[in-house]
């Protein structure tokens, strides 16, 4: 789809945000959420306002609207309701822009509006699905359920089963990731550092795989779980660029 080069908006005070993709990560100052890449960004020197490019469209309904039946969503610069709202696709409390249910049932960031409910890597067999139910742990918090008092909401499985990820516990890993300096731009070709990402995002797996050696089975283990955890990471904060692509070519020599 052909995007506009130059967006105008109207509770910006320069006039309008060109389209780019952004060198960094970023929050957004629609949604108030961590973003990658493609963006909507102020021109003006000395202005740091950015939008993601899902916060600049107006979504009829979400790719994965079959869970939430009967649901229009429409979008707002602002809650309209009283108290905190919790986007039901990958638990965080909304901040700012979102898309509320007509009935006021359901909230989603906007960008969690363009969560895919089944994807694929084009040369491998490996397909990833967004469920509502799961039957595996999570590769961060280690349960299928989320710990006590966090909320649960969409999850990714791989099609096999040997991979899940609460997209909740992604964003939460990612964002930790980011504030530990490990996305930034002088650190990206630092093994250690991309180690100590990977380890962030699958503790577990990483541990038990990494204890293993070099056997073929293991390095194959290794394989797939790098390219799950490549596909969930695209498909929560966009297509990566180079920065996050990157963070899965660790050695595996």
């Amino acid at each position: 789809m052909p995007k506009l080069q130059m967006l105008n908006v109207d509770d910006h005070p320069h006039d309008q945000l060109e389209w780019k993709e952004s060198e960094v990560p970023f929050l957004c100052n629609g949604c108030k959420e961590l973003g990658f890449g493609l963006c909507y960004e102020c021109p003006n020197n000395g202005c740091n306002f950015i939008l993601h490019e899902e916060c600049t469209i107006r979504r009829p309904a979400p790719p994965f609207q079959q869970f939430f039946k009967s649901c229009n969503f429409e979008f707002y610069k602002k809650n309209p309701l009283p108290g905190i709202r919790t986007c039901d696709a990958c638990a965080l409390d909304i901040q700012g822009y979102l898309y509320q249910c007509s009935h006021g049932d359901f909230d989603l960031h906007p960008c969690c509006t363009n969560l895919p409910p089944v994807f694929s890597l084009s040369d491998t067999n490996m397909k990833i699905y967004l469920r509502k139910e799961i039957k595996s742990k999570c590769l961060k918090c280690q349960t299928m359920k989320r710990p006590a008092g966090k909320v649960q909401r969409l999850s990714y499985v791989s099609s096999d089963g040997s991979f899940c990820y609460h997209v909740a516990c992604l964003r939460e890993a990612c964002l930790d990731n980011w504030k530990r300096g490990y996305f930034k731009l002088d650190v990206v070709a630092d093994d250690k550092k991309k180690a100590l990402a990977l380890q962030n995002l699958a503790p577990k797996e990483v541990a038990l795989r990494g204890g293993q050696g070099q056997s073929s089975k293991n390095m194959k283990g290794i394989k797939w779980l790098l390219i799950f955890l490549k596909l969930v990471v695209s498909a929560v904060f966009g297509e990566p660029f180079t920065l996050i692509s990157t963070l899965f070519q660790i050695s595996q020599n």
